[in-house]
């Protein structure tokens, strides 16, 4: 990326990209299906590893929308709005911490999704070709370090293979968000210092979506 990173704008884009996945992976664990377009982007911000600005990792702002909406209301409510997003975003942000000190599991992820973009081109993004790939990157790297993400939900959807599948594809989608959260200067404490700027600016950009 060229451009000048560490600005506000760009962590709530990233951040809005953690809660993205987060709420994904709610809503396939307890309905066995995701909003298509937050699930394409979401799925396409994993094999997009050299793009020229934050937003175009997603696509566009409206590739984003359902994450801004979810952090706006994680942000903005008294009580935690859902407590079950918020601990898979935790989550994600102390797993990637771990993978950071892991640099062969991050090879092993970049090659992983350097053969799911070649997939993807050939299938299509949504197949369940690439879905089962990243699926299967997550299971032999991330979901070997500990803590584990636990994912709660309807066993019927998370006994079925191809959710499943979609449901690692998804964390592995928010891991992809935090480390680009990290490379725009988010900091733990930023998000806990910041708290009015990162609402102002996710208002900002719900106003243009």
């Amino acid at each position: 990326m060229t451009m000048q990173l560490q600005t506000i704008t760009h962590q709530t884009i990233a951040l809005a990209g953690v809660a993205q996945a987060a709420a994904l992976v709610q809503q396939l664990a307890t309905t066995g299906t995701a909003e298509a377009s937050a699930l394409e982007a979401s799925i396409g911000s994993i094999l997009k590893i050299n793009a020229d600005t934050v937003l175009e990792v997603y696509g566009n702002l409206a590739g984003i929308r359902l994450g801004l909406e979810q952090l706006k209301l994680q942000m903005t409510a008294y009580k935690i709005a859902n407590a079950e997003q918020a601990r898979y975003s935790a989550s994600l942000v102390f797993l990637e911490n771990q993978l950071s000190k892991q640099p062969k599991m991050l090879k092993t992820i970049t090659t992983g999704v350097e053969k799911a973009q070649t997939q993807a081109e050939h299938f299509g993004l949504l197949h369940e070709n690439v879905f089962a790939n990243l699926a299967n990157i997550y299971s032999n790297t991330l979901s070997q370090l500990q803590p584990r993400i636990m994912v709660n939900g309807d066993s019927a959807h998370l006994t079925n293979t191809y959710t499943a599948d979609k449901i690692r594809a998804c964390l592995l989608a928010g891991i992809r968000s935090v480390i680009l959260w990290r490379q725009c200067g988010g900091t733990r404490w930023k998000f806990l210092f910041h708290r009015k700027k990162i609402q102002a600016e996710l208002e900002k950009l719900l106003a243009q979506v």
